[in-house]
This record gives structure tokens, sequence and C-alpha cells, in this order.
């Protein structure tokens, strides 16, 4: 019996200290893995029309972290999708119903984005209806190519 005791012990030692010499390997974190379909990915499409300008109208895909895509101003565009872009706020939110806005008209230019940003779905509609839209609108100039931005 002692034999068959000291066998166990011994098992069991090796087992720990087995154990204990690929903890320091287990307990090192991993990174995460890159996006594999694009869902996760900072990837919009925008449509833009109605402008009036035959060359603003289109569709055109803007990825961001890495920057690419169909986008003529992929990087500029990045840069201001990043600095509307703060924790716990949606960028894209649309005007507040609630909202005082001018009685101005900014015409008849619409554009709509879908896709992913830092996480989330996005799928927002803009337009030029009044003064709250079109201050919306002129923050995402670049991203909506609007004309001169």
């Amino acid at each position: 019996m002692a034999l068959l005791h000291r066998l166990a012990v011994t098992a069991a030692l090796t087992t720990a200290a087995a154990a204990g010499a690929l903890a320091p390997a287990a307990a090192t974190p991993l990174p995460l893995p890159l996006p594999f379909d694009g869902e996760s990915a900072d990837r919009l499409v925008i449509t833009v029309s109605e402008t009036g300008e035959a060359d603003d109208a289109a569709t055109f895909v803007l990825n961001c972290h890495p920057t690419g895509g169909t986008h003529p101003r992929a990087r500029a565009a990045c840069r201001q999708l990043d600095a509307q872009t703060v924790w716990g706020r949606d960028p894209f939110a649309p005007v507040s119903p609630d909202a005082m806005c001018t009685g101005q008209y900014g015409g008849p230019a619409t554009a709509r984005v879908t896709g992913h940003w830092a996480g989330r779905p996005v799928n927002a509609w803009f337009n030029r209806t009044n003064g709250c839209e079109i201050a919306r609108w002129n923050r995402f100039s670049v991203v909506l190519r609007t004309p001169g931005s």
C-alpha cells in the first residue's frame, strides 16, 4: 500500500509541477483576433444624391483603421469621423425631434450612411431641410463629399 501511495503522490506532484510551468504562458493575454468578415471593422457605405452636381451623386465605400475603400478623400474622411467619435455618444444620431431649428433650406441633397463604426452598426440618413440638418450635414462634410470640402 505504501508503494501505491508513493506513486499517487509522485503523480500528483508531477502534474502540479507541469501545470505550474505552463501557468505563466497561459496567463499571458492573447491579442484579439482581427475581424475576418468586415462586420466589426470601421467600414461605411456612403450614398449621396440629389446634390445638383452629377459628379457628386455617387456611392463610396470608406474603410478606416486601416484607411481604404473607394472614397476619394478617405484619409480626411476618417479623420473627420474620428473627431466626431466620443465614447457613449452616437456620432450619427439624428437631430432630436424637440430641437429648435431655423427654417432655412439647404437644398434637396440627401445621403445615407450604412455599415459599422466604432463597433456599432450605422444606418443614418442626412438631408439639408433645416438649420439643424444643415449643421449635422456640415459636421460630416468630407465624409458626405460636400462640394468644396
